[in-house]
């Protein structure tokens, strides 16, 4: 997936669909519960591309359950940041 293969093309990616799915209303916890989906299934299904993913999937596989729920909500919050930039 070219998507993964670089940091920013992956985290513009992110954030263009958490903004489609706040512009549809969906509540914010229910995109946490999204990023901590997508952060399984990354983790069991796709080998990281760049440092960055690797260091993510690192403290994911180390993680606790709170701990991927507090990983996946820093994701959200850094590609939030990243288009107000």
């Amino acid at each position: 997936m070219p998507i993964l293969e670089n940091w920013q093309q992956w985290t513009s990616f992110l954030g263009q669909n958490v903004d489609k799915a706040e512009d549809a209303g969906m509540p914010n916890h229910v995109i946490q519960q999204a990023a901590v989906q997508i952060g399984e299934y990354l983790a069991n299904n796709v080998d990281p591309k760049n440092l960055q993913q690797r260091v993510l999937s690192d403290m994911w596989g180390v993680a606790s359950e709170s701990e991927k729920e507090a990983l996946a909500s820093c994701v959200v919050k850094l590609v939030q940041n990243n288009k107000l930039q």
